[in-house]
């Protein structure tokens, strides 16, 4: 009897040994077939491509559109002022943020990286991707305008804002390359151009004036 239970110890062991050294053997030997995946955890699932067709939805589209009146995190732009450049139905004549020596800075680099190449570093249209283009004279080349124009001078900042987010003529939109903080830094050192390259004595400070004179 005892001879039977050594015995049936042995198989048992045995054949529990097999499952693990089939294991083994597939995660070495290499196959065409898939592998048994008992707990697929959602590794493996249909997958259907953009354009594709679906008959899982009513309208047979794979992409779908979104709910009515959905907003994208962080895209809300509840204040139009910021993220529009206007207030109510016209431009906005005044800064949503407070200009202080820090803006006019962030400005001036993001206009040197940004707007100097066809607007000049100072404002004027004569950037070296303007020169550049006036020289080949291949005649598809819109130059830019001159900050300094009586009309461009005359322009709310919100108009501004809203040029350098949705472009005009031939200038592309900077919306996406730029943030909306940017944007506004950038058109208070526009403003601050305007006014250096259309200045008065009346807007040197007195204790200065002696030495311009």
């Amino acid at each position: 009897m005892r001879g039977w239970i050594v015995a049936g110890v042995l198989i048992a062991v045995a054949l529990a040994a097999v499952p693990p050294l089939l294991i083994a053997r597939a995660r070495i030997v290499k196959s065409l077939h898939p592998r048994v995946h008992l707990i697929p955890d959602m590794d493996t699932q249909p997958k259907l491509k953009a354009q594709q067709a679906s008959s899982f939805f009513e309208d047979g589209r794979a992409m779908r559109m979104p709910v009515p009146n959905t907003v994208a995190h962080g895209e809300l732009h509840a204040d139009t002022h910021l993220h529009t450049g206007k207030i109510a139905d016209g431009w906005a004549t005044t800064f949503p943020i407070p200009i202080t020596h820090e803006v006019m800075q962030r400005g001036r680099e993001r206009f040197d990286i940004t707007c100097t190449p066809c607007h000049g570093s100072l404002g004027f249209g004569d950037g070296p991707v303007s020169n550049r283009a006036n020289e080949l004279g291949e005649g598809t080349w819109v130059p830019p305008i001159s900050f300094h124009q009586d009309d461009v001078r005359g322009r709310a900042v919100g108009e501004l804002y809203d040029t350098i987010t949705s472009g005009v003529r031939t200038m592309p939109a900077y919306g996406p390359q730029i943030t909306v903080e940017d944007r506004w830094a950038i058109v208070a050192y526009v403003r601050a151009l305007q006014r250096s390259q259309n200045a008065t004595m009346d807007d040197v400070p007195p204790e200065t004036r002696s030495e311009l004179e």
